[in-house]
């Protein structure tokens, strides 16, 4: 056996398991779970529901999203109320109903509405030529102010923006993320830094 080639080897194995009954095989499956190391382990299934859970409580709601297109499991975990409740009362945002115990996701559903009521848009950094302000004139519309708030400044001709917490990359490369409730500009951050 010490000088068969990996090829001749294998072959043997495998004949040698294909005669095995099926209490022999499963002797073999354990013997070998215990040599041959697990890769790739799913950690939210090994750890307790309570850690995993509060692992996932340090994500923003951007990582949280992500999470959920992982697996189904990660889906079930990131959509909890338990987590989306925190980030909802830390803004002042409360449900006008009692959630039943069956109603799922009803803090993510509340989270995203409220969200999306904010309306909100990246800082933009003025041009050197928008610095300098020569004459400030009061500008006077046409338009009576219900219909500009109506509009809104997220409103577009016919596109439909992303919300807040997704963007359209499918591979975020950003390694400062930018989220819009909990961090800091990036460019204000990496000027800090």
């Amino acid at each position: 056996f010490d000088k068969w080639t990996d090829g001749q080897r294998r072959r043997i194995l495998l004949d040698l398991l294909e005669r095995c009954s099926l209490s022999q095989q499963k002797f073999c499956a354990k013997q070998l779970q215990a040599r041959v190391p697990t890769e790739a382990v799913d950690f939210t299934t090994k750890l307790p529901r309570v850690l995993s859970l509060y692992i996932f409580s340090f994500l923003d709601p951007r990582s949280l999203c992500r999470c959920a297109q992982v697996s189904w499991h990660w889906k079930s975990l990131s959509e909890l109320d338990q987590l989306w409740m925190l980030k909802c009362l830390r803004f002042g945002w409360c449900l006008n109903f009692c959630p039943t115990p069956l109603e799922q996701g009803a803090w993510k559903k509340h989270y995203v509405e409220m969200v999306r009521e904010l309306r909100l848009t990246r800082p933009k950094t003025p041009s050197k030529d928008e610095f300098t302000v020569v004459d400030v004139q009061p500008v006077k519309s046409n338009i009576p102010e219900r219909k500009l708030s109506l509009a809104g400044p997220g409103m577009t001709r016919g596109k439909k923006e992303l919300p807040p917490w997704r963007s359209s990359d499918r591979h975020p490369t950003d390694t400062v993320r930018y989220n819009y409730l909990d961090n800091d500009d990036p460019i204000e951050q990496a000027r800090q830094a």
